[in-house]
């Protein structure tokens, strides 16, 4: 059997992957809050752990497997949406989940076994809190139930691999008067007439966030499952707060065995921010015209546990390289195991840019079995070949000769004002230009206009 091994955050190594149960493979990821389209960096979590999905599908059988990834319906983020907006909570997280699933579908990305959303576990939550109050690891205070940090120092902070001392010093944590310790997190808030609430021992209120995943994850994975994900955003305080209350909450277990962290997302070199005019959301790519799966190619280029650069000029080489391998990969049948080589390449910590490097080579040898069962093993390509890779990409070959003639003639007469003309009409049609001494080549970039070149 292929041996998988995963980063583990909580150990900083590199660990081979035993399961619990080999009959029944666990995996929780951190979903997202539902009041938004899905941005680009919410994105990269979806891939990584959809890929992990499928490598764990293949070793263990797709019946042996549960993956659930969460939404978090309630939250202030929501409320402040519906309130500037005039809509009800339920219209709007109702419309977003559906965005989300609709939007990561385009990027290839399988449905989990389960998709729990937070207010349909709100009985499970309270439960759990009532047990962490009977424990001696949370305590009511002015409608409020929070948790008590300073009941598990022993445990808090190893995942982060930080002193409760540390984090104090270095968070800013929320100051209040009902707080015995800054570092102690609500569990339970009290609710307004105008906010969404349950009725609870505590008073009408909603829970606290972290309390979502804990009590969703044990109703659905139990005390002790494999692995858990998300964003090395959310490793302090969310998932230190998740470990702190499910193992004080449920002492016989010892919750998640193994915690990845994918690293987070730049544009063109720089932070994602709209204050830099780089932020955007998966839809806006997706009606920019640039596929899903050319989405899901820059991807899985770079590791997950390394920063992802999402540039122009990377999406126009991963349409290129996809429309040859959809042309080669066609020519074999579907559902054909992958190649041991290639499954041990991806199993060696999720390394996805090797699977790739492994597919460039089967390009080049036209193995189209070996290919065609690579880029579905990645989630690059289904039973049929998408249909934006059956319509004939244009040809700039033409343009590519014309450049580099005119360059060829400017470096004997020095006389570069036509090399330039042809390269600011190139670019404003959204093209890419690479000049070498032996070639010119042109890449269509996300604004790509073909039309721009009729009158050249």
């Amino acid at each position: 059997m292929t041996t998988i091994k995963l980063h583990n955050t909580k150990s900083r190594s590199k660990e081979e992957f035993q399961p619990i149960d080999p009959q029944n493979v666990r995996m929780y990821v951190c979903g997202p809050t539902v009041y938004d389209r899905a941005h680009l960096g919410n994105a990269r979590p979806v891939v990584v752990f959809d890929v992990l999905f499928r490598l764990l599908r293949e070793v263990y059988g797709a019946d042996h497997v549960t993956y659930a990834r969460n939404f978090t319906d309630v939250d202030d983020k929501i409320n402040a949406r519906a309130a500037e907006s005039g809509r009800t909570i339920a219209e709007i997280t109702g419309e977003t989940t559906q965005w989300f699933l609709d939007d990561m579908g385009a990027l290839g990305a399988l449905e989990p076994t389960h998709m729990p959303r937070a207010t349909a576990y709100i009985p499970q939550m309270v439960t759990m809190i009532e047990g962490l109050i009977e424990k001696g690891h949370a305590y009511a205070a002015e409608g409020h139930v929070l948790f008590a940090v300073d009941s598990w120092k022993e445990g808090y902070g190893k995942l982060s691999g930080r002193s409760v001392d540390d984090m104090i010093a270095g968070a800013r944590v929320e100051v209040a008067p009902y707080k015995k310790n800054p570092m102690d997190f609500v569990l339970w808030k009290p609710s307004t007439e105008d906010l969404p609430g349950w009725d609870s021992p505590w008073g009408r209120g909603r829970p606290g966030w972290h309390i979502e995943c804990s009590a969703m994850s044990h109703d659905l994975l139990g005390e002790s499952f494999d692995i858990h994900g998300g964003g090395n955003d959310l490793m302090f305080p969310h998932h230190e707060n998740e470990i702190a209350q499910s193992c004080c909450a449920n002492p016989q277990g010892d919750f998640a065995h193994y915690w990845l962290h994918n690293e987070m997302l730049q544009v063109e070199g720089k932070k994602m921010s709209k204050s830099l005019g780089n932020f955007f959301t998966v839809r806006d790519l997706l009606k920019q015209g640039i596929p899903g799966e050319v989405v899901r190619f820059v991807f899985l280029s770079t590791h997950y546990r390394k920063p992802m650069d999402w540039t122009e000029k990377k999406a126009a080489e991963a349409e290129k390289t996809l429309r040859k391998w959809y042309a080669q990969a066609s020519q074999a049948k579907p559902g054909r195991k992958p190649e041991q080589s290639v499954l041990d390449v991806l199993a060696d910590d999720i390394n996805t840019h090797g699977v790739l490097a492994e597919c460039h080579q089967y390009s080049h040898a036209d193995d189209v079995v070996a290919l065609r069962s690579s880029l579905e093993l990645l989630g690059l390509m289904g039973d049929d070949v998408p249909d934006w890779a059956r319509s004939p990409s244009v040809d700039l070959s033409a343009h590519e000769a014309r450049l580099f003639a005119a360059r060829q003639a400017a470096m004997e007469s020095k006389d570069f004002s036509e090399v330039d003309r042809l390269k600011t009409a190139y670019m404003a049609a959204g093209l890419e230009v690479r000049m070498s001494k032996t070639a010119v080549e042109l890449l269509p970039g996300a604004g790509f206009d073909a039309a721009k070149l009729e009158d050249l």
